[in-house]
């Protein structure tokens, strides 16, 4: 018998969406608890299909659910055919044993919705921030009902939040295998990274060809005949002038593919997902902006800039190819620590005394930097609210108290000219207040918002660095552990070196990629510095002219 959930709450779907109205007591047949984020697809007694809040309902027991006649089951979101056509995932992939339907379309095959995509419209249809559960139902096990409890709190704290990637492997691995040398993987020529001492310590071999990849044109595009819609944005990478079209899912894809594989490597911040308001424009150019600063980022990344799986996500326009690398990257055998088997590095030991110095003030500043960036980040929103907000309205204020005052004195012009010319002179200059008004209202957007945007970027950087950090320390401590073991005699002073070789290897990689972030951070901030102090001085001058402009209306 099909699972039946019972609606705690009255739930009001939005007009025009997959969203479905329920009302408090009404019994559902449950279809699909995988859309994320907290959102269950039912069936009412209707026939009806759609989306509620996993929250607004429990489910109900055996002994509950009476056999009802129910309508034929409409066919779910993730099973409409389109032209890709159908294909199976192979039995051996044990991650991906799902249904034909899965692989019938360009992204269909991982279409689990993120709030970017679809989710809660209007803030009235959100779940509410502390839902008062009923009491237990007649027949309800107090066993289901506490889970039913727990449930609902865990969706609420979850809101808002990053999911756990479901395309993480079954077994996470550790970098253990690295470490103690039982890894068996083979890398080619092609696939080595090197890091090089120069006068800075140890870094990241340059990128070779340096290239760049606009992020630009996001569209509003529909599938499942309107059903679902969605943000497209357009990449073109500059080696090859080749245009490829993302969503958001696909960013947010490629982003935990990155994060699973470069553990010693912060990884740059994705736009933060929208509950409401994702077709809105401004909202859409503000997500293309922080877009780009992501893709701006991973191409200046001497690692990054050539992982494979960030290259199929850049050039890869065919179906197929796109699907079988996609499995590719998500089957890779070189993620964490094991990835540093492709790393190439000096010949000479590392003195650990000095790394621990470098890994200890690098923990101080990211520490203090993370204060800064959030708080840099939280000035610039509070700015742009203030600007659009209370000094557009003082200035309208005060604009339209002197054009007042000029319609007050005509009244009494008469035919003295001085008194004409005065009258219309107080006009200007509460129409330049009034402009000066809407002049604030529009100059975020070339200052305050860019700085937000960019510290937005290094607020993710930042705050993915302890974990580069401590994969770095929990590399050192399993290797004490095995000077312990060989002065126990419990292992081999041969086997020791080697993974004191290794660990040298995972500390290169830290000390390059501290010493690129300080070189990039650098350059970075003071160019971002000096555009936002630019227009910064554009725009009080543009009031400075507005203001001389009114004052000049006085002179005759």
């Amino acid at each position: 018998m099909a699972t039946q959930v019972q609606a705690l709450y009255d739930f009001s779907g939005e007009p025009g969406t997959t969203e479905m109205s329920i009302t408090s007591g009404e019994v559902l047949t449950l279809i699909n608890t995988e859309i994320g984020e907290g959102w269950w697809e039912g069936r009412n007694s209707k026939g009806e299909t759609g989306l509620f809040p996993a929250a607004y309902v429990r489910k109900m027991t055996q002994d509950e659910s009476a056999p009802t006649k129910m309508a034929p089951a409409a066919p779910r979101y993730d099973q409409a055919a389109d032209d890709w056509g159908d294909q199976q995932y192979s039995a051996g992939d044990s991650n991906y044993q799902r249904g034909a339907s899965h692989e019938d379309g360009w992204d269909d095959d991982w279409d689990d919705d993120t709030y970017s995509e679809i989710g809660p419209g209007p803030q009235q249809n959100k779940p509410p921030l502390n839902p008062q559960p009923l009491a237990p139902l007649p027949g309800m096990p107090i066993s289901d009902y506490n889970q039913h409890i727990e449930d609902t709190a865990s969706t609420f704290s979850s809101v808002g939040t990053v999911r756990k990637s479901k395309f993480a492997p079954s077994s996470k691995v550790s970098g253990e295998s690295y470490l103690l040398g039982t890894l068996n993987v083979e890398v080619s020529d092609s696939e080595k990274v090197y890091i090089v001492q120069d006068e800075d310590g140890y870094s990241w071999a340059p990128i070779s060809q340096p290239y760049h990849v606009t992020v630009a044109s996001p569209k509003k595009e529909s599938k499942f005949k309107g059903i679902k819609s969605f943000i497209a944005y357009q990449l073109t990478p500059s080696f090859n002038n080749i245009q490829v079209s993302r969503r958001y899912k696909h960013f947010d894809w490629l982003h935990e593919r990155l994060q699973e594989k470069f553990t010693l490597i912060p990884i740059p911040p994705l736009p933060d997902k929208q509950i409401s308001g994702r077709y809105d424009e401004q909202l859409i150019e503000r997500r293309r902006v922080q877009l780009q600063e992501f893709v701006d980022w991973m191409c200046k990344h001497p690692v990054l800039s050539k992982s494979e799986v960030w290259q199929h996500f850049l050039t890869c326009t065919d179906e197929k190819r796109w699907k079988a690398g996609k499995r590719q990257a998500e089957r890779d055998n070189l993620l964490g620590l094991n990835y540093c088997v492709s790393l190439v590095v000096p010949e000479k030991a590392l003195l650990h005394s000095q790394v621990e110095v470098v890994t200890e003030q690098c923990y101080t500043f990211i520490g203090s930097m993370d204060s800064s960036v959030k708080l840099l980040t939280n000035m610039c929103l509070a700015q742009t609210k203030r600007f659009q907000g209370p000094y557009k309205t003082d200035c309208q204020k005060t604009g339209e108290a002197f054009y007042n005052l000029g319609n007050a004195l005509s009244l009494d012009e008469g035919t003295i000219v001085s008194t004409s010319k005065l009258t219309s002179a107080i006009k200007m200059t509460g129409g330049a207040y009034i402009e000066i008004g809407k002049m604030y209202e529009d100059q975020p957007k070339y200052d305050f918002e860019p700085l937000g945007d960019k510290f937005h970027l290094y607020k993710g950087i930042v705050g993915s660095f302890p974990d580069c950090l401590g994969n770095h320390k929990a590399a050192v401590q399993k290797k004490r552990e095995c000077e312990r073991l060989t002065n126990e005699q419990k292992m081999e002073i041969a086997q020791l070196n080697e993974i004191k070789r290794r660990t040298d290897v995972i500390s290169y990689a830290l000390l390059a990629e501290i010493n690129h972030f300080k070189t990039e951070r650098t350059v970075d901030i003071k160019a971002t510095m000096q555009k936002f102090l630019k227009q910064q001085i554009t725009f009080y001058k543009k009031i400075v002219d507005k203001l001389e402009g009114a004052l000049h209306q006085y002179d005759d």
